[in-house]
Protein backbone atom coordinates (compact mmCIF):
# COMPACT_ATOMS: atom_id res chain seq x y z
CA UNK A 1 0.00 0.00 0.00
CA UNK A 2 1.40 3.33 -1.05
CA UNK A 3 2.62 5.67 1.68
CA UNK A 4 1.44 8.66 -0.37
CA UNK A 5 -2.12 7.54 0.26
CA UNK A 6 -1.71 7.69 4.02
CA UNK A 7 -2.01 10.71 6.27
CA UNK A 8 -2.50 11.65 9.88
CA UNK A 9 -5.83 10.42 11.25
CA UNK A 10 -8.62 12.96 10.73
CA UNK A 11 -10.07 14.23 14.02
CA UNK A 12 -13.55 12.93 13.20
CA UNK A 13 -12.12 9.46 12.44
CA UNK A 14 -9.81 9.13 15.46
CA UNK A 15 -10.05 6.33 18.02
CA UNK A 16 -8.39 5.42 21.33
CA UNK A 17 -5.15 3.79 20.16
CA UNK A 18 -4.19 2.54 23.61
CA UNK A 19 -7.56 0.82 24.10
CA UNK A 20 -7.34 -0.81 20.67
CA UNK A 21 -3.80 -1.99 21.37
CA UNK A 22 -4.86 -3.45 24.72
CA UNK A 23 -7.69 -5.35 23.04
CA UNK A 24 -5.40 -6.57 20.26
CA UNK A 25 -2.80 -7.94 22.67
CA UNK A 26 -5.52 -10.17 24.11
CA UNK A 27 -6.74 -11.41 20.72
CA UNK A 28 -3.69 -11.43 18.42
CA UNK A 29 -0.59 -13.55 18.87
CA UNK A 30 2.89 -12.04 18.92
CA UNK A 31 1.93 -8.40 19.15
CA UNK A 32 4.71 -6.03 20.33
CA UNK A 33 4.34 -4.24 23.68
CA UNK A 34 4.62 -0.64 22.52
CA UNK A 35 1.75 1.34 21.03
CA UNK A 36 1.55 1.41 17.24
CA UNK A 37 1.92 4.47 15.08
CA UNK A 38 -1.44 5.01 13.36
CA UNK A 39 -2.04 6.61 9.97
CA UNK A 40 -5.20 6.71 7.88
CA UNK A 41 -5.59 5.68 4.26
CA UNK A 42 -7.07 8.53 2.28
CA UNK A 43 -8.08 6.79 -0.95
CA UNK A 44 -11.23 5.03 0.22
CA UNK A 45 -14.67 6.58 0.44
CA UNK A 46 -16.55 3.89 2.34
CA UNK A 47 -15.20 1.97 5.32
CA UNK A 48 -12.36 3.69 7.17
CA UNK A 49 -8.96 2.00 6.90
CA UNK A 50 -5.91 2.58 9.10
CA UNK A 51 -2.34 1.32 9.21
CA UNK A 52 -1.04 0.21 12.61
CA UNK A 53 2.76 0.28 12.43
CA UNK A 54 4.79 -1.11 15.33
CA UNK A 55 8.17 0.64 14.97
CA UNK A 56 10.19 -1.70 17.21
CA UNK A 57 9.46 -4.78 15.10
CA UNK A 58 8.21 -3.34 11.84
CA UNK A 59 5.00 -5.35 12.11
CA UNK A 60 2.07 -3.76 10.31
CA UNK A 61 -1.63 -4.46 10.64
CA UNK A 62 -4.63 -2.95 8.88
CA UNK A 63 -7.68 -1.89 10.90
CA UNK A 64 -11.08 -1.51 9.21
CA UNK A 65 -14.14 0.16 10.71
CA UNK A 66 -17.36 1.75 9.41
CA UNK A 67 -17.75 5.50 8.83
CA UNK A 68 -20.06 7.71 10.83
CA UNK A 69 -23.34 8.98 9.46
CA UNK A 70 -26.06 7.57 7.19
CA UNK A 71 -25.26 4.15 5.71
CA UNK A 72 -27.15 1.57 3.71
CA UNK A 73 -28.68 -0.94 6.13
CA UNK A 74 -26.76 -3.86 4.64
CA UNK A 75 -23.44 -2.06 4.33
CA UNK A 76 -20.42 -1.82 6.62
CA UNK A 77 -21.01 -5.15 8.40
CA UNK A 78 -17.57 -5.79 9.88
CA UNK A 79 -18.46 -9.27 11.08
CA UNK A 80 -19.64 -10.33 7.65
CA UNK A 81 -16.61 -8.79 5.91
CA UNK A 82 -14.30 -10.58 8.32
CA UNK A 83 -15.98 -13.98 7.95
CA UNK A 84 -16.14 -13.79 4.14
CA UNK A 85 -12.37 -13.31 3.94
CA UNK A 86 -11.73 -15.99 6.53
CA UNK A 87 -13.78 -18.56 4.58
CA UNK A 88 -12.63 -17.54 1.09
CA UNK A 89 -8.88 -17.44 1.83
CA UNK A 90 -8.23 -21.20 1.29
CA UNK A 91 -9.97 -21.17 -2.12
CA UNK A 92 -8.79 -17.76 -3.31
CA UNK A 93 -5.30 -17.05 -1.91
CA UNK A 94 -5.34 -13.36 -2.83
CA UNK A 95 -7.57 -12.62 0.17
CA UNK A 96 -5.70 -10.92 3.06
CA UNK A 97 -5.16 -12.89 6.26
CA UNK A 98 -7.62 -11.62 8.88
CA UNK A 99 -6.48 -11.74 12.51
CA UNK A 100 -9.19 -10.56 14.90
CA UNK A 101 -12.76 -9.25 14.93
CA UNK A 102 -13.97 -6.92 17.69
CA UNK A 103 -17.70 -6.57 18.28
CA UNK A 104 -17.37 -4.96 21.71
CA UNK A 105 -18.59 -1.34 21.36
CA UNK A 106 -16.70 -0.29 24.49
CA UNK A 107 -13.39 -0.43 22.59
CA UNK A 108 -13.97 2.21 19.88
CA UNK A 109 -17.74 2.56 19.80
CA UNK A 110 -18.45 0.01 17.08
CA UNK A 111 -17.22 -3.13 15.33
CA UNK A 112 -13.81 -3.33 13.70
CA UNK A 113 -11.37 -5.98 12.55
CA UNK A 114 -7.66 -6.24 11.87
CA UNK A 115 -5.77 -8.10 9.18
CA UNK A 116 -2.22 -8.44 7.95
CA UNK A 117 -1.02 -5.76 5.58
CA UNK A 118 -0.49 -7.18 2.09
CA UNK A 119 2.92 -5.92 0.91
CA UNK A 120 3.17 -4.61 -2.61
CA UNK A 121 2.18 -1.85 -4.97
CA UNK A 122 -1.26 -0.34 -5.56
CA UNK A 123 -1.67 1.64 -8.77
CA UNK A 124 -3.91 4.67 -8.57
CA UNK A 125 -4.65 7.57 -10.88
CA UNK A 126 -1.00 8.34 -11.57
CA UNK A 127 1.91 5.94 -11.68
CA UNK A 128 4.42 6.33 -8.84
CA UNK A 129 7.30 8.74 -9.49
CA UNK A 130 9.90 7.16 -11.73
CA UNK A 131 7.70 4.26 -12.80
CA UNK A 132 6.91 3.52 -16.44
CA UNK A 133 4.50 0.94 -17.80
CA UNK A 134 5.37 -0.12 -21.36
CA UNK A 135 2.43 -1.26 -23.52
CA UNK A 136 3.29 -4.96 -23.21
CA UNK A 137 3.30 -4.74 -19.40
CA UNK A 138 0.13 -2.64 -19.41
CA UNK A 139 -1.60 -5.29 -21.50
CA UNK A 140 -0.40 -8.07 -19.19
CA UNK A 141 -1.65 -6.14 -16.17
CA UNK A 142 -5.08 -5.57 -17.70
CA UNK A 143 -5.25 -9.26 -18.59
CA UNK A 144 -4.41 -10.12 -14.99
CA UNK A 145 -7.15 -7.73 -13.89
CA UNK A 146 -9.81 -9.74 -15.75
CA UNK A 147 -8.23 -13.18 -15.31
CA UNK A 148 -8.05 -12.84 -11.53
CA UNK A 149 -11.72 -11.87 -11.52
CA UNK A 150 -12.57 -15.02 -13.46
CA UNK A 151 -10.52 -17.02 -10.94
CA UNK A 152 -12.76 -15.63 -8.20
CA UNK A 153 -15.92 -16.34 -10.17
CA UNK A 154 -14.85 -19.95 -10.61
CA UNK A 155 -14.72 -20.58 -6.86
CA UNK A 156 -17.34 -23.11 -5.74
CA UNK A 157 -19.36 -21.24 -3.07
CA UNK A 158 -20.44 -24.43 -1.30
CA UNK A 159 -16.91 -25.85 -1.19
CA UNK A 160 -15.66 -22.56 0.28
CA UNK A 161 -18.33 -22.63 2.99
CA UNK A 162 -20.07 -19.60 1.50
CA UNK A 163 -23.29 -21.16 0.19
CA UNK A 164 -25.31 -18.94 2.53
CA UNK A 165 -23.52 -15.71 1.58
CA UNK A 166 -26.32 -14.56 -0.72
CA UNK A 167 -30.02 -15.08 -1.32
CA UNK A 168 -29.76 -17.24 -4.45
CA UNK A 169 -31.55 -16.68 -7.75
CA UNK A 170 -33.21 -13.35 -8.44
CA UNK A 171 -29.98 -11.41 -7.88
CA UNK A 172 -30.42 -9.16 -10.93
CA UNK A 173 -33.94 -8.18 -9.90
CA UNK A 174 -32.92 -7.52 -6.28
CA UNK A 175 -29.99 -5.36 -7.40
CA UNK A 176 -32.07 -3.21 -9.72
CA UNK A 177 -34.75 -2.73 -7.07
CA UNK A 178 -32.25 -2.24 -4.24
CA UNK A 179 -30.01 0.32 -5.94
CA UNK A 180 -33.06 2.22 -7.23
CA UNK A 181 -34.39 2.42 -3.67
CA UNK A 182 -31.02 3.45 -2.24
CA UNK A 183 -30.69 6.28 -4.72
CA UNK A 184 -34.14 7.62 -3.87
CA UNK A 185 -33.28 7.56 -0.17
CA UNK A 186 -29.96 9.38 -0.66
CA UNK A 187 -30.97 11.86 -3.37
CA UNK A 188 -30.35 15.55 -2.70
CA UNK A 189 -31.85 18.59 -4.40
CA UNK A 190 -28.89 19.03 -6.75
CA UNK A 191 -28.91 15.55 -8.31
CA UNK A 192 -31.13 14.03 -11.06
CA UNK A 193 -33.99 11.57 -10.63
CA UNK A 194 -32.48 8.80 -12.83
CA UNK A 195 -36.09 7.88 -13.58
CA UNK A 196 -35.47 7.06 -17.25
CA UNK A 197 -32.46 4.90 -16.37
CA UNK A 198 -34.11 2.97 -13.56
CA UNK A 199 -37.26 2.40 -15.61
CA UNK A 200 -35.15 1.01 -18.46
CA UNK A 201 -33.19 -1.25 -16.11
CA UNK A 202 -36.41 -2.60 -14.60
CA UNK A 203 -37.89 -3.25 -18.06
CA UNK A 204 -34.80 -4.88 -19.62
CA UNK A 205 -33.30 -7.00 -16.84
CA UNK A 206 -32.20 -10.49 -17.91
CA UNK A 207 -32.36 -13.65 -15.85
CA UNK A 208 -29.32 -14.39 -13.68
CA UNK A 209 -26.51 -15.72 -15.87
CA UNK A 210 -25.07 -17.76 -12.95
CA UNK A 211 -24.58 -17.59 -9.19
CA UNK A 212 -20.98 -17.13 -8.08
CA UNK A 213 -18.91 -15.49 -5.35
CA UNK A 214 -18.61 -11.87 -6.50
CA UNK A 215 -16.43 -9.09 -5.12
CA UNK A 216 -18.71 -6.13 -6.00
CA UNK A 217 -15.89 -3.56 -5.92
CA UNK A 218 -13.38 -4.96 -8.43
CA UNK A 219 -10.97 -2.18 -9.40
CA UNK A 220 -7.27 -1.93 -10.23
CA UNK A 221 -6.73 0.09 -7.07
CA UNK A 222 -8.12 -2.80 -5.01
CA UNK A 223 -5.42 -5.11 -6.38
CA UNK A 224 -2.03 -5.37 -4.67
CA UNK A 225 0.79 -6.05 -7.14
CA UNK A 226 4.29 -7.44 -6.87
CA UNK A 227 6.61 -4.46 -7.34
CA UNK A 228 8.92 -6.33 -9.74
CA UNK A 229 6.66 -7.95 -12.32
CA UNK A 230 3.22 -6.58 -11.34
CA UNK A 231 1.56 -9.96 -10.83
CA UNK A 232 -1.39 -9.87 -8.42
CA UNK A 233 -0.49 -10.67 -4.80
CA UNK A 234 -3.65 -9.53 -3.03
CA UNK A 235 -7.22 -8.30 -3.44
CA UNK A 236 -8.62 -5.78 -0.96
CA UNK A 237 -12.02 -4.38 0.14
CA UNK A 238 -14.38 -7.34 0.52
CA UNK A 239 -17.16 -5.43 2.28
CA UNK A 240 -19.69 -5.90 -0.55
CA UNK A 241 -18.79 -9.49 -1.51
CA UNK A 242 -21.78 -11.78 -1.93
CA UNK A 243 -23.24 -14.53 -4.11
CA UNK A 244 -24.64 -13.14 -7.32
CA UNK A 245 -24.53 -12.82 -11.08
CA UNK A 246 -20.88 -12.59 -12.20
CA UNK A 247 -21.79 -10.42 -15.20
CA UNK A 248 -23.18 -7.84 -12.76
CA UNK A 249 -19.78 -7.89 -11.02
CA UNK A 250 -18.02 -7.29 -14.33
CA UNK A 251 -20.43 -4.48 -15.24
CA UNK A 252 -19.75 -2.79 -11.92
CA UNK A 253 -16.00 -3.18 -12.38
CA UNK A 254 -15.97 -1.65 -15.85
CA UNK A 255 -17.87 1.42 -14.67
CA UNK A 256 -14.50 2.45 -13.20
CA UNK A 257 -12.46 1.42 -16.27
CA UNK A 258 -11.54 4.63 -18.10
CA UNK A 259 -9.90 4.16 -21.48
CA UNK A 260 -7.84 6.55 -23.58
CA UNK A 261 -10.62 7.47 -26.03
CA UNK A 262 -13.20 8.35 -23.38
CA UNK A 263 -14.45 11.93 -23.18
CA UNK A 264 -12.72 14.57 -21.10
CA UNK A 265 -15.09 14.36 -18.14
CA UNK A 266 -14.69 10.60 -17.85
CA UNK A 267 -10.90 10.87 -18.11
CA UNK A 268 -10.89 13.59 -15.44
CA UNK A 269 -12.58 11.19 -12.99
CA UNK A 270 -10.05 8.41 -13.61
CA UNK A 271 -8.66 6.79 -10.45
CA UNK A 272 -6.64 3.97 -12.02
CA UNK A 273 -4.17 3.90 -14.96
CA UNK A 274 -6.50 1.96 -17.26
CA UNK A 275 -6.00 4.55 -20.01
CA UNK A 276 -2.35 3.75 -20.71
CA UNK A 277 -1.24 2.41 -24.11
CA UNK A 278 -1.54 -1.37 -24.18
CA UNK A 279 -4.39 -1.62 -21.68
CA UNK A 280 -7.37 -3.68 -22.83
CA UNK A 281 -10.46 -1.68 -23.71
CA UNK A 282 -13.76 -2.35 -21.95
CA UNK A 283 -14.97 -4.28 -25.02
CA UNK A 284 -11.82 -6.42 -25.03
CA UNK A 285 -12.22 -7.15 -21.33
CA UNK A 286 -15.82 -8.25 -21.84
CA UNK A 287 -14.79 -10.53 -24.71
CA UNK A 288 -11.90 -12.08 -22.75
CA UNK A 289 -14.01 -12.56 -19.64
CA UNK A 290 -16.95 -14.16 -21.42
CA UNK A 291 -14.64 -16.48 -23.35
CA UNK A 292 -12.96 -17.64 -20.14
CA UNK A 293 -16.23 -18.02 -18.22
CA UNK A 294 -18.30 -19.46 -21.06
CA UNK A 295 -20.98 -16.81 -20.60
CA UNK A 296 -22.83 -14.89 -23.34
CA UNK A 297 -22.35 -11.15 -23.84
CA UNK A 298 -25.64 -10.63 -25.67
CA UNK A 299 -27.13 -8.40 -22.97
CA UNK A 300 -23.98 -6.42 -22.25
CA UNK A 301 -25.64 -2.95 -22.56
CA UNK A 302 -27.79 -3.84 -19.53
CA UNK A 303 -24.74 -4.66 -17.37
CA UNK A 304 -22.94 -1.55 -18.62
CA UNK A 305 -25.81 0.77 -17.72
CA UNK A 306 -26.35 -0.97 -14.40
CA UNK A 307 -22.66 -0.54 -13.51
CA UNK A 308 -22.76 3.19 -14.25
CA UNK A 309 -26.00 3.66 -12.30
CA UNK A 310 -24.67 1.69 -9.34
CA UNK A 311 -21.54 3.86 -9.32
CA UNK A 312 -23.78 6.94 -9.28
CA UNK A 313 -25.67 5.60 -6.26
CA UNK A 314 -22.43 4.89 -4.39
CA UNK A 315 -21.21 8.44 -5.10
CA UNK A 316 -24.58 9.88 -4.04
CA UNK A 317 -24.63 7.93 -0.77
CA UNK A 318 -21.19 9.32 0.05
CA UNK A 319 -22.18 12.82 -1.01
CA UNK A 320 -25.33 12.58 1.15
CA UNK A 321 -23.11 12.32 4.22
CA UNK A 322 -21.15 15.42 3.17
CA UNK A 323 -24.30 17.34 2.19
CA UNK A 324 -25.83 16.72 5.62
CA UNK A 325 -22.57 17.51 7.46
CA UNK A 326 -22.06 13.97 8.70
CA UNK A 327 -18.48 14.20 7.39
CA UNK A 328 -16.26 17.16 6.56
CA UNK A 329 -13.96 15.26 4.18
CA UNK A 330 -13.33 17.77 1.35
CA UNK A 331 -12.83 14.94 -1.16
CA UNK A 332 -16.61 14.43 -1.15
CA UNK A 333 -17.59 18.06 -1.82
CA UNK A 334 -18.16 17.81 -5.57
CA UNK A 335 -19.48 14.27 -5.87
CA UNK A 336 -22.90 15.65 -6.82
CA UNK A 337 -21.35 16.74 -10.12
CA UNK A 338 -20.16 13.19 -10.74
CA UNK A 339 -23.67 11.90 -10.07
CA UNK A 340 -25.13 14.27 -12.66
CA UNK A 341 -22.50 13.24 -15.18
CA UNK A 342 -23.12 9.52 -14.61
CA UNK A 343 -26.80 10.11 -15.40
CA UNK A 344 -25.64 11.63 -18.69
CA UNK A 345 -23.41 8.62 -19.40
CA UNK A 346 -26.24 6.19 -18.71
CA UNK A 347 -28.54 8.05 -21.08
CA UNK A 348 -25.82 8.26 -23.74
CA UNK A 349 -25.29 4.50 -23.52
CA UNK A 350 -29.00 3.90 -24.02
CA UNK A 351 -29.02 6.18 -27.09
CA UNK A 352 -25.87 4.56 -28.50
CA UNK A 353 -27.26 1.06 -28.22
CA UNK A 354 -30.68 2.07 -29.52
CA UNK A 355 -32.43 0.51 -26.53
Amino acid sequence: MNDKNQSAVRTEDAFDVERVHTWLTEHTDGLPDGLPEVTQFTGGASNLTYLLHYPDTGRELILRRPPAGKKASSAHDMGREYRVQQALKPAFPYVPTVRALCQDPSVIGGDFYVMDKVPGLILRGRLPDGMTLPPAKARALSEAFVDTLTDLHRVDPAAAGLADLGKGTGYVRRQVEGWTRRYAQARTWNTPSFRRVTTWLADHQPEDAATRVIHNDWRLDNLVLDERDLHVTGVLDWEMATLGDPLMDLGSALAYWVQADDDRMTRAARRQPSHLPGMLTRAEIVERYCDRMGLPADNWPFYEVFGLFRLAVIAQQIYYRYHHRQTSNPAFRHLWLAVNYLDHRCRSTLRRTGR
